[in-house]
């Protein structure tokens, strides 16, 4: 049976293991760290294929300079991290353009189509996990910004989303009792789910070992086996691992894993926070995009977690104060009872961003058995199954290629 190494246990990692098992791989899995203990964390846990859109939008540019010395921002940029990203940087705005998000939204989209039903089959095989269906609830405090966002659902109608219609302030505190009166409108996307992504990393993580899946951890990979013409495995801190092919699966670190196969990966780390507070029963019934501070709310059960921010500094996990600061500043404007300053529980991820803001899938550029999935963002969750069934499809099947052409990892000349 050929066996297949994964690096990495977070949620695109076990995903991929799931996958790649379910296919008749033998799947061994590799992490220094605890599975899905890093960017999987402490995240919203959306499940939101309708607004899986590339970051580098047009307009962003000129925004992102605006913000840039902003530490309480939705967007910062670091400035002391810029000289050392400055390649990466300039690539991204080149992106900032009409045309490639358009084509990365289509791209994605397309990614996304059988999300739910993946999700729903996760839970019918024996996944546990903490799994809501209550839709997303996007909630403004101006105008302008309700209908500029309602605005970039049009271009998903023509790949088959529904259009969200939009709703009056009494109308949004009629569902959600819990918004403030300086919210002026919304609208409801309906078809999304949400999950506690640490909940759907234990339900992978007990399900893979059910199935057979190996897993090591406390495994640091310190030198590949073999070559590009045929890698034989990996050398680890536990010793060497050998298999027919590797999947590369660390998040925002696979770049620096990548290097030592000799394969350089334009990934950055976009640092995300999230508050976590405590409470026998939320105070709201479905998740809210408080659109303006660009916050994610998830209630969950006997928990709340807002999640939001963009930090671009380079790959690191020092969990800058302001930044959380912000993040409560934000809420206070949307909800009749925000936390109080002490109260809640803080982190900060490492989410893993590529220059065009889509992932990469498929096999190392110049390599025979090596492949990447990496570089999804904030929509590690989302597209988590079905990244699991597209790197299945790639390891097992060399025609499927031609399907994830715009996620390709050799798309980019680094």
């Amino acid at each position: 049976m050929p066996r297949t190494i994964v690096v990495g246990a977070g949620v695109i990692g076990l995903a991929c293991a799931y996958a790649l098992k379910k296919r008749g791989r033998d799947v061994v899995v590799l992490d220094y760290g605890s599975p899905g203990g890093a960017c999987s964390l402490g995240n919203a846990g959306w499940v939101s294929p309708s607004i899986s859109a590339p970051i580098p939008a047009p307009g962003l540019t000129w925004t992102s300079l605006k913000w840039m010395l902003r530490s309480d921002s939705p967007l910062y940029i670091r400035p002391r991290a810029v000289p050392s990203m400055a390649r990466w940087l300039f690539r991204f705005w080149r992106h900032c353009n009409r045309r490639d998000f358009e084509a990365g939204l289509r791209a994605t989209a397309e990614l996304n189509r059988h999300t739910l039903a993946l999700f729903d089959s996760l839970e019918s095989d024996g996944i546990k996990c903490e799994l809501h269906r209550r839709g997303i609830l996007y909630v403004f405090c101006e105008d302008k910004y309700l209908h500029s966002t309602l605005g970039e659902f049009k271009p998903l109608a023509a790949v088959g989303y529904d259009m969200p219609r939009a709703l009056d302030g009494a109308a949004m505190r009629s569902m959600e009792p819990e918004l403030s009166d300086k919210v002026v409108g919304g609208f409801l996307v309906e078809d999304e789910y949400h999950v506690r992504p640490e909940t759907l990393t234990a339900g992978y993580l007990q399900r893979i070992k059910d199935l057979g899946v190996e897993l090591q951890i406390g495994a640091r990979v310190s030198a590949p086996l073999g070559d590009k013409t045929g890698w034989r495995g990996v050398l680890t801190s536990n010793g060497p691992v050998e298999g027919d092919e590797i999947v590369l699966a660390g998040g925002a670190w696979t770049g620096s894993i990548a290097q030592q196969f000799g394969v350089p990966l334009p990934v950055q780390g976009g640092k995300g926070y999230s508050l976590t507070v405590a409470t026998p029963k939320p105070t709201f019934t479905r998740p809210l995009y408080l659109g303006e501070a660009k916050i994610g709310a998830s209630p969950f059960d006997g928990a709340v977690r807002f999640a939001g921010t963009m930090e671009l500094s380079g790959i690191n996990l020092d969990l800058d104060p302001r930044r959380i600061e912000g993040l409560r500043k934000g809420i206070n404007r949307y909800m009749r009872r925000p936390p109080s300053p002490n109260e809640g529980t803080e982190w900060v991820g490492m989410r893993p961003l590529t220059p065009d803001g889509l992932p990469m899938l498929g096999r190392a550029p110049g390599q025979r058995n090596l492949f990447i999935a990496t570089g999804h963002a904030m929509l590690g969750i989302t597209l988590a199954p079905a990244t699991g069934e597209a790197m299945a499809q790639l390891v097992t099947d060399p025609r499927a290629e031609s399907m994830y052409e715009p996620f390709a990892p050799g798309r980019f000349r680094w």
